[in-house]
């Protein structure tokens, strides 16, 4: 199983970004999707996660009201449209998709900088 996220780049304070994260391989049943960040000198942290059918998601305080996970069953992908970015959410975005066990994808790096 592989997971390959896409998306990020740099974009000014206010700007916005969407990631996308494509599953790939031997994948039997749908599995929970969700992302995570993590900035430099820190640890990991959850930002979103969506359940399997799609109708239940959780956001980080942190994000809540700027940031929106969706997923394309079909295509076992998961998006995360960024709004109202801030310089604090600069950090390295990483998919995970959770089935039998949990899977991670390489990252994609986001810097929001004036």
């Amino acid at each position: 199983v592989q997971l390959q996220a896409s998306g990020g780049g740099l974009v000014q304070p206010g700007g916005s970004l969407r990631l996308s994260c494509a599953a790939s391989g031997s994948i039997l049943s749908i599995p929970g999707m969700g992302w995570y960040r993590q900035a430099p000198g820190k640890q990991r942290e959850l930002v979103a996660t969506i359940s399997r059918n799609g109708q239940n998601t959780m956001y980080a305080d942190s994000v809540k009201g700027r940031f929106t996970i969706s997923r394309d069953n079909a295509k076992i992908m998961v998006f995360l449209q960024m709004t109202g970015l801030k310089p604090e959410d600069t950090a390295v975005y990483y998919c995970t998709m959770v089935t039998s066990s949990q899977y991670w994808g390489q990252g994609t790096q986001v810097t929001v900088s004036s």
